[in-house]
């Protein structure tokens, strides 16, 4: 037999067994499946091992707090806000304040020209001199009556006389000082008899003049609001609460608000007031907390929230050990069997001790893993990524 017939044999011999031992192979099978990750990227199946370091259990019930925020927003304390007007109809000729300066009480913070004061000024001085007129006539009629040459009628007209002089010169002052002249500028007036066509409007309170309302050459009339001036060393937190909450509010209730604008600065305080009604276009309730501001931090119209809490209440909670943030969503792991568990979404409220209050999201009786989700989370992670090179 040649060498090249049993080399022949043999590579005949290895082809039949490749072949034979290809078609008899289970075109079926597949590596074992322990490690494998489900078919459902939020599931994870765990080893003895790690479900030792897991620990189970259901939410716990908790006395908590309920905090309601509601929006809110900074406005003038109005207990210190003044709005100056014109007394008489004028025009205006200066204005040597601008808005958001300081102004003390007393200060000119603008002048005014008018001929209404000029004409008030002239009654005045109009009725100075009669009253002086009427004071010397009953001066002479002393020295008369007591010289016998008039009698005790004719003295006693002219102290009628000079009591009417006195009563008009009166009116004649109370008249200036309606209009808006000091009492040194008609004390001024009455010492010089020079007639001043020009009023000064003065800041009645120290404060931060907010706003202007006039400008130069505008004639204003009795009544029109030329300035505003507010006390911003105080202001107020206001907030219109939902009607349904009505039932906790009442003044002198502490409590908590954040101002964005500032860091979200807290602050906290006290109701000051409640309105005694409710408005009927938006079914709320006005309500406010004085707020000191000493430095001047807090701005009007800056935009707040206001915190408020009602008497605590038993509420399921888990710790924060137990949830799992995904995007803009949390989840926690709920048990489906002895060594499988699923990442299931749930709504949460506020952090109470190192705990989240549970809205819902997981049923009574349910087993969530209350210690080691963030392990377990990441042994779901490398499950799903050692299935997808698979």
């Amino acid at each position: 037999m040649s060498i090249a017939y049993i080399v022949l044999r043999l590579s005949l011999w290895s082809c039949l067994t490749l072949l034979v031992y290809g078609c008899s192979a289970d075109p079926g099978a597949r590596p074992s499946d322990q490690g494998r990750a489900p078919n459902n990227p939020h599931e994870v199946v765990v080893s003895s091992e790690l479900l030792a370091r897991l620990r189970l259990g259901e939410p716990e019930q908790l006395p908590v707090k309920v905090r309601i925020p509601v929006p809110a927003r900074i406005e003038v304390d109005g207990s210190r806000t003044v709005l100056v007007g014109s007394p008489v109809l004028a025009r205006v000729t200066r204005l040597p304040v601008v808005e958001g300066e300081r102004v003390q009480r007393g200060q000119v913070v603008g002048i005014l020209h008018s001929t209404e004061l000029s004409a008030a000024q002239q009654a005045f001085l109009k009725a100075l001199a009669t009253k002086q007129l009427a004071l010397r006539a009953l001066e002479r009629a002393q020295i008369l009556l007591d010289a016998g040459v008039i009698s005790n009628a004719e003295f006693h007209r002219r102290e009628v006389e000079l009591a009417e002089a006195q009563a008009e010169l009166g009116g004649a002052r109370d008249q200036l000082l309606n209009l808006g002249m000091s009492s040194a500028h008609v004390e001024r007036l009455e010492r010089t008899r020079r007639i001043e066509s020009a009023l000064e409007i003065v800041a009645p309170i120290d404060g931060t003049l907010l706003r202007r309302h006039v400008t130069i050459g505008q004639v204003v009339e009795p009544g029109d609001v030329l300035f505003e001036i507010s006390d911003l060393s105080s202001l107020w937190l206001v907030a219109d609460v939902p009607e349904q909450y009505a039932g906790m509010l009442f003044v002198g209730q502490e409590v908590e608000a954040q101002v964005p604008s500032l860091d979200g600065r807290q602050v906290r305080g006290e109701l000051s007031f409640v309105a005694p009604t409710v408005d009927p276009a938006t079914r709320t309730i006005r309500v406010r907390m004085n707020l000191p501001n000493p430095q001047g931090s807090f701005k009007p119209a800056m935009m707040a929230t206001m915190v408020l809490e009602r008497a605590p209440a038993t509420q399921r909670v888990l710790p924060n050990s137990a949830v799992v943030r995904e995007g803009n969503k949390e989840f926690v792991f709920v048990q489906r069997s002895p060594n499988t568990f699923v990442l299931r979404p749930v709504e949460l409220g506020d952090e109470v001790e190192n705990h989240r209050v549970l809205l819902g999201g997981v049923q009574p009786g349910e087993q969530v893993v209350l210690d080691g989700a963030f392990h377990l989370n990441n042994e779901r992670r490398q499950q799903q990524f050692r299935s997808e090179g698979a």
